[in-house]
């Protein structure tokens, strides 16, 4: 079989095709013939040696992938051949608060989804609603679920209430696609002014484009009354607007603390000292997180948005396009 292995943490070149024996199952293991993989920030963090875990030398990357069971191990009793299925980001955290012992992560310390075929625990691993193809299914386990817990994990926001979101990746889109579909308002946050009639097809109720409107704080508070979470995806760029244009009891979910050049996020002191607004961190969730919001994607039929598939041979080529950061989207790998 044909997989990608990270040899090294120094870019593109460090992405190496090789080719394998096909793997077999143990006893509680399976194996999924992979037909589709996704780039999220963390693997292009990872490629450059930025990332705060380690990275295993010679791993397979991505920990985001879709494909069905071609094998199973002598013990598996969870899932049969030919399930449709994708991986745990946090293979071994199952439920509840995480902890040392549960930060393995696929593409990172484990072998992910960059490969023809992924054996894993049967433990690691939940099935896929019906209705999505396998692009589309191979999205969810990092920016999918990052998305579903900053908008659901604090009990914020409530029906009625507004969501704000910034930018046009893949977490800013699948929560304002979740806020709507918990009858949530959304506020769409974008540098592109083009974009603008695309996030309010997705059903953003207000755009505003930081082209036309630098300090854009202001200005949404105004039209919503306040924003009751805002889903923190800009970094040091956006932060202090985003405050501004929260209620006096906000909550905003911090998934970027640095920007691309290593400036951090500053606590503007005087405004903060007029707010009430929770600041708070949240990192991709649980397999029982992972379980929720894929019921919610069946139940509705939700279907994620792809800005741009490429081969499996274009694998170093998809890096590039990703890192330079104008998608709309997810960016997808086809399977081998």
């Amino acid at each position: 079989m044909r997989s990608y292995r990270l040899e090294g943490t120094g870019g593109i070149e460090s992405l190496v095709l090789r080719d394998e024996a096909r793997p077999e199952p143990g006893a509680h293991e399976i194996v999924v013939r992979i037909r589709a993989t996704s780039l999220n920030r963390r693997d292009t963090m990872i490629l450059n040696g930025a990332y705060p875990l380690t990275p295993r030398q010679g791993v397979v990357p991505l920990s985001d992938g879709a494909g069905e069971i071609v094998a199973v191990g002598a013990a598996v009793t969870r899932f049969a051949v030919g399930d449709r299925v994708t991986g745990s980001y946090f293979a071994r955290w199952i439920d509840g608060r995480i902890h040392a012992g549960l930060v393995d992560q696929l593409g990172c310390t484990l072998d992910g989804m960059l490969a023809e075929y992924a054996v894993l625990d049967e433990q690691w691993t939940v099935r896929l609603p019906d209705h999505l193809d396998w692009q589309e299914a191979a999205t969810l386990t990092c920016a999918g679920l990052t998305a579903w817990n900053a908008v659901t994990g604090a009990g914020i926001p409530k029906p009625g209430q507004w969501v704000l979101v910034i930018g046009s990746g893949g977490v800013s889109l699948f929560a304002l696609q979740f806020g709507k579909l918990l009858g949530c308002h959304v506020a769409a946050v974008t540098s592109r002014g083009e974009k603008a009639d695309r996030l309010r097809a997705l059903g953003a109720d207000l755009v505003i484009s930081t082209s036309d409107m630098p300090q854009w704080g202001a200005a949404v508070r105004d039209q919503t009354g306040g924003i009751d979470l805002v889903v923190e995806t800009g970094g040091p760029a956006t932060f202090t607007q985003s405050l501004i244009a929260s209620t006096l009891y906000g909550h905003i979910v911090l998934l970027t603390l640095q920007d691309a050049k290593g400036g951090s996020i500053q606590l503007p002191a005087a405004l903060y000292q007029r707010s009430l607004a929770t600041i708070s961190r949240l990192f991709v969730g649980s397999r029982t997180n992972l379980e929720a919001m894929l019921r919610a994607v069946s139940q509705h039929r939700l279907r994620p948005v792809i800005d741009k598939v490429f081969a499996f041979t274009e694998a170093g080529d998809a890096y590039r396009y990703f890192q330079q950061g104008d998608v709309f989207g997810k960016v997808i790998i086809d399977g081998a």
